[in-house]
């Protein structure tokens, strides 16, 4: 089986593991780097010691890092404001704009001219910017893949419809027409295109002409999250786990602080809602800490003594895409899940033999009382669910369907 040579555009790092991005790309890099030359290039983490314990991480795995000392701008303050303001005039969606630094770009050209590289390999959508404008006209005839994490358009189209403010929403609306315009691009444009749900996957077809889609689905390391026997759960405990700088996060993380326990503790007053997850804002902080029952714990090592603890995962997502590795990682930790439609989507599990689904946050409400009051009837999806998540979404079974892909396409005939 040929080696080949595949540079790795991202926006950090993604070490530590602490959000399903992060996991998701090293779990799948850190395994393909002992069959090929992987390198990343990207902008520093923005923790010195993070970025210096991630290099290192990367430099034992056999991985080469280029990284450029740009931080990506904070999503908070007066100049986010203004950045905002400023996006309005762009005609690429803010989060593209601003990932696309004039530092990367000048690292990606200045490396394509000196290596030889048999594969550019984006690991989120808008990293395509910069490879678009690191090798110009040299971009057709240049073998190259896209990582959709998530169809960003569709979530910006999910944020919209729940935004109440008539500015914010309106806001809201010119991001997704802008990420429809680009994706429309990246996915039409890309040799392989790389979803990870078939769900994401027919979207990408249908809605954006995408040249060729391959399905590499989110993953579990089967062998780190298994279930804790000698662990007490507590059924009253429910367990919101995610990047808490993330918006869909943050939109859930609300409606459970203000909607699903407020209802739950009137039927089980003893109920409590822990959650966890990395840079949670200041303001979702200080929610937290005024909603009774709620706990916050930011920025954990590790998140399997919370999942041994609880009496269940909820996941009230009503904005998102792609699939959650936490989902995974609770039911290969032996704890059952409640979640929306929207939060299992993309997942090949069954409602309610592997998890129970919701279809509002009014029905997830009554579902947790009754796992609260009947904890071995929900313990049962458990039983069902683990054993085929561990066959179906190891990650070492997804490395070899992505190695696939890169071998596939940085040998395809490429269009000029």
């Amino acid at each position: 089986m040929p080696r080949l040579h595949v540079a790795v555009l991202d926006e950090e790092l993604p070490f530590p593991l602490t959000s399903g991005k992060r996991i998701r790309s090293f779990q799948l890099l850190a395994r393909l780097a002992t069959r090929h030359r992987v390198t990343i290039l990207c902008h520093r983490n923005p923790q010195r010691d993070e970025a210096l314990a991630a290099e290192e991480v990367f430099r034992a795995c056999g991985i080469e890092t280029i990284v450029v000392d740009r931080a990506i701008p904070a999503k908070s303050g007066p100049g986010f404001y203004a950045r905002l303001a400023g996006n309005l005039f762009s005609h690429l969606p803010y989060s593209v704009a601003t990932h696309t630094s004039q530092a990367l770009i000048q690292a990606v050209r200045e490396y394509a001219h000196r290596q030889a590289v048999d594969l550019w390999h984006c690991e989120w959508t808008p990293y395509a910017q910069v490879l678009r404008e690191a090798l110009g006209p040299q971009l057709p005839a240049t073998p190259w893949c896209v990582m959709a994490h998530n169809v960003e358009s569709r979530i910006w189209q999910r944020l919209a419809a729940t935004a109440e403010n008539p500015a914010k929403r309106w806001y809201i609306q010119q991001q997704w027409r802008k990420f429809q315009r680009f994706e429309r691009w990246a996915y039409s444009h890309a040799p392989a295109c790389i979803a990870v749900s078939q769900d994401d996957a027919a979207l990408m077809q249908t809605e954006f002409a995408a040249r060729s889609v391959f399905v590499v689905d989110n993953g579990v390391d089967g062998a780190y999250f298994q279930p804790q026997r000698d662990v007490e759960r507590h059924p009253a405990q429910m367990l919101f786990l995610g990047s808490l700088d993330w918006r869909p996060n943050q939109d859930a993380a609300v409606l459970l602080l203000e909607e699903i326990l407020p209802q739950v503790r009137r039927s089980v007053p003893n109920a409590t809602a822990v959650l966890v997850g990395r840079r949670p804002p200041p303001w979702l902080v200080a929610q937290v800490r005024h909603t009774p029952g709620a706990e916050l714990y930011a920025d954990v090592a590790d998140v399997r003594p919370f999942l041994a603890r609880c009496g269940f995962l909820i996941v009230p997502l009503r904005i998102g895409g792609g699939s959650r590795l936490k989902i995974l990682e609770a039911l290969a930790a032996g704890t059952p899940v409640l979640s929306t439609r929207v939060g299992a989507e993309g997942l090949e599990l069954t409602s309610p033999r592997d998890l129970w689904m919701a279809a509002n946050h009014e029905e997830l409400v009554r579902m947790a009382i009754t796992a609260i009051r009947q904890p071995e009837v929900v313990a049962e999806t458990v039983e069902s669910a683990r054993p085929q998540v561990l066959s179906r979404y190891s990650w070492d079974v997804l490395a070899q369907r992505l190695d696939d892909v890169w071998l596939q396409t940085a040998r395809q005939p490429l269009r000029r």
